[in-house]
């Protein structure tokens, strides 16, 4: 149907609209002349169907005293022929409860109870104060133009409700969680609330909204956040919404997008009455029956390279083997995809190694969005330089970044994911003394790997409450999930202890939470990273779920050399400076950092190059902090 058509058939439906309306006025206009006169009033049916006062009786259950007491109220403000009849009963230009009485004595008072249809769905409101009697009836604005047959949203839900559309067209996963949506829709009698599971909110929106499109319903959206947090004017909200859902034949669509609006969203799904989608990553369950749950899973690897390949357009065939490293390495939704594609490719070169590299860097950026709330974000710029280790640890740590930048060959074309589905990703333990390199190793692993990496607070994770750790190493290794992080736990003894025998409720809920997170760990396709300072002090059961353990010795006078030689900048302005002579200092790497450190503040402040003097200054203050005497033997490496 064309726009013109459209316009045609509305104004069709207008004119019917009030034509219908118009013999419903007469009628009530011949019960209340035989009223004035009298008389007993002729008796009244309920108005018909296909009127819009009709309409509304049929929608909000009104029985035939709610429907006349409506039409009298509104004849007052929508029948000008009316309004003598009115004045001269009421005194006023509105009937009156008084009014409403005489002409339903035996059900009237029923029909103007706050409780009862009429003033429970706000279509009738009682003006002003004083005897109940006397009270002029007023009628909606909002259902005034729907009996004049003009549809529209209510001008109180404007800016917190809008109307969503369908804006593309559906994939396979969508289109099937739409089928589903519209079918519950159809039933009989209908899914009253339909909880949609999934972290893509737009691909969650588009299936409503065909879903919506395909059934006849328009499909209202609110946003979670824009929820009222006080009770009255929720529950305000929620009948001024379920009015506007029977008035325009809708639903509603509640976009939970964190687990700060889950309840006020849930509230809100429980207080009404019409058709609900209540969406979100995992929403939460409310009361209301009859409720269907469904799950929009993420799309699998396949996918994402065809969601790539059909978002980068003619450009993806040069690429080659990076869609598959991209969607492999990123399990980013659709509209994940699609932003990081849009933000990309128009303003880069041609060169496919060049476009290759900006969508992976767009790619982490959208992939880290979740988990950057979680967890500290460190950005590196380590270098295999910047590490001086034993050759069998170096060679170790190359095994294990070829490990990660691989596996998506070994894992998918290789068959391996097929197979055997577990353990597939590279957990790995780095054992040692502090300072002997560790995080730095982590560091020029994601730097390497072109990954973000993130260290974990255990303060922030173990919680003394039963279950919260569990929940709270969740979030983290799913959030993690959509770009395949480095995940950095430091200092991991105080979590991944030997599990002790159990002696107590205590006892055994912690081996809970280890066996959880050992669990989380197998199936994390990524790389987590845990270091130790206490190898000794690991369950042998946990070592036997990590794939690398790589021990980082503390270093000999030859490894603390080079690191000398390594430590400064090269734009660092020095003096003289024996790396041999200083590897004396029977220190570890941090320590050596930290002294470099310190003495190129002092040599700033001094106004000249890194001196001997310099070091050792910083050299004295690095061991009262350590609480270990500086010998004399390393003292006269300085001076």
């Amino acid at each position: 149907m064309s726009d013109e058509q459209s316009h045609d058939a509305a104004h069709a439906m207008i004119g019917e609209s009030r034509l219908a309306l118009a013999g419903a006025f007469a009628a009530l206009r011949v019960r209340l002349e035989a009223l004035m006169a009298g008389m007993p009033p002729p008796s009244q049916d309920r108005p018909e169907a296909d009127s819009t006062l009709g309409l509304l009786a049929d929608r909000f259950g009104l029985d035939a005293a709610d429907s006349e007491i409506l039409c009298l109220a509104a004849a007052a403000e929508l029948a000008p022929e009316m309004t003598e009849l009115i004045r001269s009963q009421t005194g006023g230009d509105r009937a009156d409860v008084a009014l409403a009485i005489a002409l339903r004595p035996q059900d009237g008072w029923e029909a103007i109870c706050p409780e009862a249809a009429l003033r429970r769905w706000r279509l009738i409101e009682l003006i002003g104060q004083g005897p109940i009697l006397r009270r002029p009836i007023a009628v909606d604005e909002r259902v005034q133009h729907f009996l004049m047959g003009v549809n529209y949203l209510d001008a109180r839900l404007q800016g917190l409700v809008d109307v969503a559309r369908p804006r593309r067209q559906l994939d396979a996963r969508e289109q099937a969680i739409a089928c589903r949506i519209a079918g519950a829709w159809t039933t009989a009698p209908p899914v009253a609330l339909i909880l949609l599971a999934g972290h893509d909110g737009s691909a969650l929106r588009e299936a409503a909204a065909h879903a919506a499109e395909a059934t006849g319903l328009r499909l209202y959206r609110i946003d979670g956040a824009d929820i009222p947090t006080d009770w009255t004017q929720r529950s305000a909200l929620a009948t001024y919404v379920d009015r506007e859902l029977a008035l325009s034949d809708g639903a509603l669509l509640i976009e939970s997008r964190s687990n700060e609006n889950t309840p006020g969203a849930t509230r809100l799904a429980e207080a009404l009455a019409g058709p609900v989608v209540l969406a979100g990553a995992d929403p939460a369950p409310a009361e209301r029956a009859p409720r269907l749950r469904i799950e929009l899973p993420a799309p699998a690897r396949a996918e994402r390279r065809a969601l790539w390949y059909a978002a980068i357009g003619h450009r993806a065939e040069a690429l080659g083997t990076g869609l598959d490293q991209l969607a492999e390495q990123f399990a980013l939704d659709r509209s994940g995809i699609d932003m990081a594609v849009g933000a990309t490719v128009n303003g880069t070169p041609v060169r496919p190694e060049a476009l290759f590299n900006a969508l992976w860097q767009a790619a982490r950026e959208q992939a880290r969005r979740r988990l950057d709330g979680l967890a500290e974000r460190i950005e590196s710029h380590a270098a295999w330089d910047d590490l001086v280790l034993p050759p069998d640890q170096t060679a170790q740590l190359l095994d294990l970044a070829a490990h990660v930048r691989d596996g998506w060959r070994v894992n998918e074309e290789w068959g391996w994911r097929v197979k055997s589905p577990r353990g597939l990703g590279a957990a790995a333990l780095f054992a040692g003394p502090s300072g002997t390199g560790k995080t730095m190793a982590a560091e020029v692993l994601a730097a390497q790997l072109q990954l973000d990496l993130y260290r974990i607070d255990l303060s922030q994770v173990v919680s003394k409450y039963i279950g919260e750790t569990e929940k709270n190493l969740s979030r983290i290794f799913d959030a993690a999930e959509n770009g395949g992080a480095v995940l950095l736990f430091d200092e991991a003894d105080a979590l991944f202890g030997k599990r002790s025998e159990v002696k107590d409720a205590h006892d055994r809920y912690a081996n809970i939470e280890v066996s959880y997170l050992l669990q989380k760990m197998e199936a994390y396709r990524g790389l987590a990273i845990l270091t130790t300072n206490q190898k000794s002090a690991l369950d042998s059961a946990f070592l036997r779920r990590l794939r690398y353990l790589i021990s980082f010795p503390f270093p000999d006078a030859a490894a603390r050399a080079e690191i000398w030689t390594r430590i400064f900048p090269a734009e660092t302005p020095r003096a003289a400076l024996d790396p041999a002579r200083l590897a004396r200092m029977n220190i570890s790497g941090g320590s050596i950092r930290s002294i470099a450190l310190n003495a190129c503040f002092l040599a700033a402040g001094s106004g000249g190059p890194v001196k001997p003097e310099h070091v050792l200054r910083a050299a004295r203050r690095e061991y009262a902090k350590l609480d270990k005497p500086l010998a004399a033997s390393e003292i006269g490496a300085l001076i």
